[in-house]
This record gives C-alpha cells, sequence and structure tokens, in this order.
C-alpha cells in the first residue's frame, strides 16, 4: 500500500493575488532524489510527461498553446531552463508554475503552484477540488523518476491503491486549509465530501 507519509511534501494554502484580483493558490513543496535536469525534462519533453501525466500537443515555447489530452490547456507564459516554468492552465486566470532548484548532485527541490481568483475557488476550501488531483501527480512523477512507473496515468489514477492515496491526500489538505483559516467548517465538510466522490470514490 502506498502511505503518503512515505512520500513527505509541504502542502499549503495561501492568499495570492491573480493581477489585480485576490486569489487562492495551493502550494506544494517535495524533493526528488534525482537531477534537476532529469526533473526538467519530465516536466517539458512530450514523450515523458505522457509517462506520467498526459499526452500533450501544441508549441511548447513561450507564448505558445498547448492541450492535453482529455484535460486542459494553457499557454506558455515563461520557461527558464531547468529553473523556472509557467503556464495558464485551463484558463488566463489559473495559473501553475513549477520552479527547480538544486539541492545537490542527485536532489531537486520541486515547488509547485496553482493559483486561481478567489472569485472561482469560492473559499479556502475550493482548494479540494484541484488539489488532491496535482498530489497524485507529484507522486506520480516521482514514481516515473525512480523508474517505477509504468502504464496509463489515467488508468493508474482509478487503481485502488492510488484511491487509498487520494483519500490520504484529501484529508493531508483538508488539515492545510483548517490551518489556513480560509474557510469555515462547513465549506471545509462540504468540499471534503465533494472531493472524496471525485478522487477516492471507491477508497476503502
Amino acid at each position: 500500500m502506498m502511505d503518503i507519509t512515505a512520500h513527505p511534501t509541504v502542502r499549503e494554502v495561501v492568499e495570492a493575488p491573480v493581477g489585480d484580483e485576490p486569489g487562492l493558490q495551493v502550494r506544494l513543496v517535495h524533493a526528488y532524489r534525482a537531477p534537476v535536469a532529469e526533473v526538467w525534462r519530465a516536466l517539458t519533453d512530450p514523450d515523458r510527461l505522457a509517462r506520467w501525466f498526459l499526452p500533450i500537443s501544441g508549441d511548447l515555447r513561450v507564448t505558445g498553446a498547448f492541450q492535453f489530452e482529455d484535460n486542459a490547456g494553457g499557454t506558455v507564459l515563461a520557461c527558464e531552463s531547468e529553473s523556472l516554468l509557467r503556464v495558464t492552465f485551463g484558463g488566463d486566470t489559473s495559473i501553475v508554475e513549477i520552479r527547480l532548484r538544486a539541492q545537490g548532485p542527485d536532489e531537486t527541490e520541486f515547488t509547485f503552484e496553482h493559483t486561481v481568483p478567489l472569485a472561482m475557488a469560492g473559499s479556502g476550501a475550493g482548494a479540494l477540488y484541484v488539489a488532491p488531483a496535482w498530489d497524485m501527480s507529484v507522486l506520480g512523477l516521482g514514481l516515473f523518476l525512480r523508474g517505477e512507473f509504468v502504464g496509463n496515468p489515467a488508468t493508474w489514477e482509478g487503481t485502488p491503491a492510488m484511491q487509498r492515496y487520494a483519500r490520504q491526500a484529501i484529508d493531508a489538505w483538508a488539515a492545510a486549509i483548517e490551518l489556513s483559516e480560509l474557510a469555515s467548517a462547513a465549506e471545509l465538510a462540504a468540499a471534503v465530501g465533494a472531493s472524496i466522490a471525485q478522487f477516492a470514490p471507491d477508497a476503502p
């Protein structure tokens, strides 16, 4: 069984502006035992992306538009080799930013942030509609980097092991939201229920 504690990740839900609008951001910080160059290739090479995330098409240069198969598309806003990737994801005001930093020759600090307008999220509880999916992607990338991840990522996310992992991730994000004080108890409880139905409906 995959245990979320075996893949330690810092999870935060914070306020962050989107342009001139108030926004909500989910942030994950994780360390991979792989060189920065290897992590960067896994994030930006279409063949590698398809093996742990989703097939991608389009123009993967700055200002270029891209589309993930059966998922969101967007525009590349910034791309600094082996250090920074910033894109829109599913809409012009939905911003994903990934930063990489070498922690040594074979370890990379991976910081992931997804920011949306607060009007879209509703409250801090809105994080539960996206964050568990990103959590599973962080795990999938780690397995790929270790040479353990094989098969169709979309199918893999529906396996019993990943359902259990997703359920643990939901609890971890609920704790982060509670700590942020950006949602009421009622908002949080409703979002937890919706998140379980979306990401872990068959979790034991």
